[in-house]
Parts: structure tokens; sequence; C-alpha cells
């Protein structure tokens, strides 16, 4: 049984966590996919998105007042709940879904329902049997008698090695693919992890593998495309690559990458609090929240499948429309188009 790890074995944590003491703020990466243009406008202190979303992660602080959490699961050995003492996990949820209520930040799609999933220790690793527990329940939400958890969006901001047999896993038997793609055939779109390696994730599972929509990191300081904004929590150059970003270059993991902001991403933490974190972890919630808002609205029907491309020929093609709005990279690596919250 290989080992797993959430990509904060190299997500890169600042030292200023808080607490709920001030006002809301809409953070950079939610302002850069024009989250407050949404059909929620994240950040007007109103709204919020009816559809139910799983984050497979280290948990979920229950009691998080900036959250929404009404179902949880632990697949960790040892553990009574899923409640989340390494932070990791919640500070996915908050870009997600944090609730649009004047206080802390605002996620992409706010006050979406939340299904803390923990299959990670609070040290932030586990066993692939862990992450396929986890995955195998949120299957099963689809498939039991009770039509309110139907969970239609998984992020998974996790990472380790595995290849795509382009077969399901069942080419190379490899139980971790068989079960992204029973979840995604009962109707479960599944957002996860470029990594934060600097290499081809054609060897990083689950980002290579073909049903999911794998999202790699963009560096944006000041929420506006541009560039030229000085760096705030770490180095690296405004609206370009994050410098620590995987990347594709098979034509086959091409035709499932899309780009988020990952770097210096304030959102909710452990312990009632909010951190500033950078990595493809923090790219991937993005992504999720704006798949949830394009099913919750209607805009997105059909497949996984079908909504991973709508997704991300709705990022193309705007950027194409308007290529301020896109970012910079170098030839040869393919980070996929910049996603846009505009459902």
């Amino acid at each position: 049984l290989s080992a797993i790890k959430a990509d904060a074995r190299v997500d890169f944590v600042s030292a200023d966590r808080v607490f709920r003491t001030t006002a809301q703020t809409l953070p950079t990466g939610i302002n850069r996919i024009d989250g407050e243009l949404s059909s929620t406008a994240s950040g007007n202190g109103s709204g919020s998105v009816n559809i139910n979303v799983a984050v497979i992660d280290t948990g979920i602080d229950l009691s998080h007042p900036d959250l929404n959490v009404v179902g949880q699961k632990t697949c960790v050995p040892g553990t009574l709940n899923a409640n989340d003492l390494n932070g990791h996990g919640s500070h996915v949820a908050g870009t997600i879904a944090a609730k649009d209520d004047a206080n802390g930040v605002v996620g992409v799609a706010p006050g979406a329902r939340l299904y803390a999933v923990k299959v990670l220790t609070d040290a932030g690793v586990g066993l692939t049997t862990d992450i396929i527990c986890g995955i195998d329940w949120v299957t099963s939400t689809r498939t039991d008698l009770d039509p309110n958890n139907n969970i239609a969006v998984a992020n998974m901001s996790i990472g380790g090695g595995g290849t795509d047999d382009s077969n399901c896993g069942n080419s190379n038997n490899d139980a971790y693919h068989k079960a992204i793609c029973n979840s995604t055939n009962a109707g479960v779109t599944h957002v996860v992890a470029a990594g934060n390696d600097s290499v081809d994730f054609r060897s990083t599972a689950p980002a290579t593998y073909g049903e999911v929509l794998t999202v790699t990191a963009i560096s944006d300081f000041n929420g506006a495309p541009g560039g030229g904004a000085a760096p705030t929590c770490r180095s690296d150059v405004d609206d370009t690559e994050a410098n620590y970003s995987n990347w594709a270059v098979l034509a086959t993991d091409q035709n499932h990458t899309i780009a988020a902001p990952g770097t210096c991403i304030n959102s909710t933490y452990m312990l009632g609090g909010y951190n500033t974190i950078s990595g493809t972890s923090m790219a991937s919630p993005h992504v999720a929240g704006v798949a949830a808002l394009c099913i919750a609205t209607g805009a997105c029907t059909g497949t996984p499948a079908q909504i991973i491309q709508k997704l991300r020929a709705d990022a193309q093609s705007y950027t194409t429309a308007n290529p301020g709005y896109g970012f910079t990279s170098p030839s040869g690596r393919y980070y996929g188009s910049l996603t846009r919250a505009s459902y």
C-alpha cells in the first residue's frame, strides 16, 4: 500500500494565521477569477449555492462558523470523526464555499453544503486504501436512497505516484483509478490538484487520471489581471504560472487540465481560524467551486466528462476573446486556460 500525502507536503504556509476578528474580505484568488461577478456575486454579503460538495482531505473544521458542513465521513483508522486538526482540508473548504456573511472570507460557491471526508491524518498523510474508502463513500451518496445527500463535486488536493492506463485501472490493476471511474460513472465530478513538484504530472495520481479535472496553479498577488503586482507571501512573478506547479505534456493529460490561482490564498483554517497558503492544493478548490456554480445554475449538465469539457471550453473561449484575462507560461508546458466563475 502506498503512502499518499496532501499537496501540503510542498505547500507553502505563511505565519500570519488570524482568527475571526475582521470584516469579510474578498480573497485575491476569488477576485482574480471574477467570483464577485458570478450569479451569487461572492463578497456582496448575501446568497448561497444549492449544491453538495465533498472535500476529500484531512477533514474540515466541523465547527468553523464560516463553513456550512452538513455531513462527514472518516476513513482514517483511530479517528472518531472527520474534524480537521491539520488545516489543509479546512483551507480547501473555504475557497470552495466559505459563507458570504460579512465575516472572514468568502468562497467561489458561497454557503454550498460541504461534506468532510477525512482520508489523511492530521499530519497530512494516509494510505491509498484510505483514499479509496473516501472516494467510495462519496460515490455511495449517489446510489443510496437519500436524494438530498447526492454529492455533485469532490475536491482532492492530494498527490502521490501513479500512471493512467487509459482503461480505468483495469489494465494495470490500479484500485485507486477504478474507484475514481466508479465515482465519475455515478455522477461525481472530481477536481484534483496537479501537484507542486514543478514536473510533468503524467506520473502523479490522481492528477494524471483522464476522468478528473486537473488544476494547475498560477501566481497572482493582487486579484487583477495584467501582471506587475509585487509578491506578497512568497516570491514569484504576478500573472504567470506558479513556479512550483506541475504541468501537462501528454495530449491525454492536456485534455483534462485547467488553471486557477494558487499562490498566497487566504481561506478558512482549523480551530476557527484563517491562513494564507500557496500550492496547487489551493488552486484546485477554486475550480471545484466554479464547477459547483456551473452545476447549481444549470449551465453544466450531463456526465462529469461533459461538465469537465464545458468548464475547459468556457475558460478557453473567454481567454481567447479577452487575452488580458489570462497569464503567461513557458512553451512546452501546458497549464490550461484560467478558469472563470462566470456562472
